[in-house]
């Protein structure tokens, strides 16, 4: 058994001995020679300095060591409690009585820890063990508070794929598949599409004086969806109500339906759908197509405006005539686009992009054989990647990535709001919480009492609505935010002079052709390094 060195005062007719017990096992060998001079002091025990320092040292049996020819009064066995651990933990430990001192019994031992106003966690167990098989000068836990268990996040498990970046085949030749896209997510009637996991608040825990610690906060989340969708009656999961395609839109889930018409010309006027379109041939110069889903066109697009609140699919590209439009809340995929705008709040993706204007939330990408990007205004938030950028004419070509100013400001009055209503709910629950307690106790609430608690219960639940959406926004902008720090403009073959290459707030002109290169924001200006 393993224990700590130990001394005990003898009395007996010979007079007051003091009794030098070694550890054992891988007990603490060391006695502290000025704790023991204190209590020799306290209990007027006499003793010689130099004899008992030269006892105590390299104590390795036993030892009894002569103190006075006289017997000492009787010294009963002691207690000294310590908390520690932040009030989490009470630690107890014992000096023996002496030979013929008493020994302190089980009232005595949580009298001590009363007095020092321990009530909660108290081992009784162990005071027994202690008292059956007394260990002395060594820590014996006595009391131990109970840890508040913490809870975890809410979140979302969506059975669809819900990526933005997800973007169309590249063929083994180095081109991309702008026909078989397969980026629209098809869903069946009754089909389970989201489940929300709530969060675990956790339990609370009590420290050893009794005082309660409450878990950590965790996020409250709640499912956000639109049309053709079905709630489950605990509104923890979401159902299609009839088949179309399923796509997450500013974080909310929707299902649309789908309109198909062979062109978009005289024939059909212009196309207003709540879903999904597909055109099996052409858009058409002054026509325009305006769809709450995806809008996916299998020939060209001419002169003509789209406008999606999902995806935007063009298989064989589109001329825009200085005039044609296209407006995106998810993507934009095109095998061109010339002469136009477009602005996609996750990604472009085209072949080749010739005199336009183009805005992507996420990444530009420009892909396939040629993949040049001449002329015109191409900006997205962390990449514009081409293999030929400029060209040899001269064209005005500007190049811009990072994030706008209107986006941090956004992003900072979010974080305002947060800690606004997150300060309103910490405020708010603990008096909830006492009203409830209260009622639980039997104890009666005013009439006024009652309605000033369902009117902050109203608040509360207003602001966890609130800081949901909140949070949801802040994640998405936390995304673009992390892009825009790696933001950068990535030439896979040439980029040309007179390309105006802008990374935020600085830029850059080419003077000369550059072949294989990047381009990054270093220490305030417009940088070219390698290809990684």
């Amino acid at each position: 058994m393993d224990m700590n060195a130990y001394y005990q005062v003898i009395n007996n007719d010979a007079g007051t001995a003091l009794r030098l017990v070694p550890a054992t096992g891988s007990g603490k060998s060391t006695i502290d020679v000025q704790e023991l001079i204190e209590y020799l002091t306290i209990n007027k025990v006499p003793f010689q300095l130099k004899e008992l320092g030269a006892a105590v040292t390299n104590l390795t049996e036993e030892r009894m060591l002569k103190l006075s020819m006289q017997r000492s009064l009787p010294i009963q066995e002691s207690i000294h409690v310590s908390i520690t651990d932040m009030n989490m933990t009470v630690v107890c430990s014992f000096i023996p009585p002496s030979s013929d001192g008493k020994r302190l019994g089980k009232s005595d031992i949580l009298s001590s820890l009363s007095q020092k106003k321990v009530i909660y966690g108290i081992d009784e167990a162990a005071i027994d063990a202690f008292l059956e098989s007394p260990v002395y000068l060594e820590d014996v836990v006595m009391a131990k508070g109970l840890e508040p268990r913490h809870g975890t996040d809410a979140r979302i498990e969506y059975y669809f794929n819900t990526d933005l970046k997800a973007r169309p085949t590249l063929n083994e030749d180095g081109s991309v598949d702008f026909f078989n896209l397969n980026i629209i997510n098809h869903c069946e009637k009754d089909e389970l599409l989201a489940r929300l996991y709530p969060e675990d608040r956790g339990d609370d825990g009590c420290d050893v004086l009794g005082n309660r610690i409450k878990p950590r906060t965790v996020k409250h989340d709640i499912l956000r969806f639109g049309k053709n969708i079905r709630q489950s009656e605990d509104k923890t999961e979401l159902y299609a109500t009839g088949s179309g395609s399923v796509s997450l839109i500013e974080g909310r889930v929707f299902v649309s339906t789908t309109m198909e018409v062979e062109n978009v010309d005289t024939a059909t006027g212009n196309i207003v759908f709540d879903g999904d379109v597909v055109v099996n041939g052409n858009v058409c110069s002054n026509f325009s197509v305006k769809a709450t889903g995806n809008v996916e066109v299998r020939g060209v697009v001419e002169g003509a405006d789209i406008e999606a609140g999902g995806n935007i699919t063009i298989a064989r590209g589109m001329n825009g005539m200085s005039k044609g439009t296209l407006r995106a809340k998810g993507n934009i995929i095109a095998k061109f686009i010339e002469n136009a705008s477009a602005q996609a709040n996750g990604y472009v993706e085209a072949g080749s992009l010739m005199h336009s204007t183009i805005m992507a939330g996420t990444e530009v990408h420009v892909d396939g054989r040629r993949g040049f990007i001449s002329g015109g205004h191409v900006s997205a938030t962390s990449l514009v990647s081409g293999k030929i950028l400029g060209s040899e004419m001269g064209t005005d070509t500007v190049i811009e990535v990072g994030i706008s100013p209107v986006v941090k400001k956004r992003y900072k009055e979010l974080l305002e709001q947060e800690e606004e209503d997150s300060k309103i709910i910490e405020r708010a629950v603990p008096i909830l919480e006492a009203a409830r307690d209260k009622y639980l106790a039997g104890k009666e609430l005013s009439d006024t009492q009652i309605e000033n608690v369902r009117s902050l219960a109203e608040v509360v639940k207003e602001k966890r609505a609130t800081l949901a959406a909140v949070r949801a926004e802040i994640d998405e902008l936390d995304m673009i935010m992390t892009d825009e720090k790696q933001a950068q403009v990535v030439v896979e073959k040439v980029i040309y002079p007179g390309t105006k290459i802008v990374i935020s707030d600085v830029s850059k002109i080419i003077k000369e052709s550059v072949q294989y290169c990047r381009f990054i924001r270093y220490q305030g200006d417009v940088k070219m390094v390698g290809m990684n």
